[in-house]
């Protein structure tokens, strides 16, 4: 998936990665299976080695929160679908993380992680995803994926953030 490369690029360490994941209920399921195989998959360790496709995040602070961010989604319903700890214990290195099923009130969907933990959820109409989408007061990107041009356009407007990308990332 496009998509959980673009998220576990530098470790989700990029001002606009992706950092909540609305996925229409009919393809949601297999969305969140394939995501979950693509984080899996990745290679994760020191950048300058061959085949490395995931590093560590920028300092030890970071550890900690993205443990908090995990128990706090499971607390409030989210299930982990692969990783949610860390990968030994020299550097900073956390693995590749997937939760489904993620609830709006779980901190994750109001605070960024700026790390490794992709919170997927579902949702039905197009304008539940734009009204959930906008409701938090900051927002520097959104990406739509849809093979539907007409509803790509609906919300791209609806969507009120400073950049929308349209099945790119």
């Amino acid at each position: 998936s496009v998509t959980a490369g673009f998220k576990f690029r530098n470790a989700g360490q990029v001002c606009i990665s992706p950092t909540r994941f609305f996925v229409q209920d009919k393809v949601y399921k297999t969305f969140v299976e394939g995501f979950t195989e693509r984080a899996k998959s990745l290679k994760v360790g020191n950048g300058i080695e061959d085949g490395v496709q995931m590093g560590p995040l920028i300092d030890s602070r970071r550890l900690p929160i993205m443990e908090e961010f995990v128990s706090n989604a499971r607390d409030c319903g989210a299930k982990l679908a692969t990783g949610g700890e860390r990968i030994g214990n020299q550097g900073y290195f956390y693995a590749p993380t997937v939760l489904s099923d993620v609830p709006d009130d779980a901190k994750i969907m109001t605070d960024e992680p700026f790390g490794p933990v992709a919170p997927i959820t579902n949702f039905t109409s197009l304008d539940e995803v734009v009204e959930r989408a906008n409701s938090l007061p900051f927002g520097l990107a959104s990406y739509v994926f849809t093979s539907d041009g007409s509803k790509a356009t609906k919300i791209e407007r609806a969507l009120d953030t400073g950049l929308v990308g349209v099945n790119h990332p």
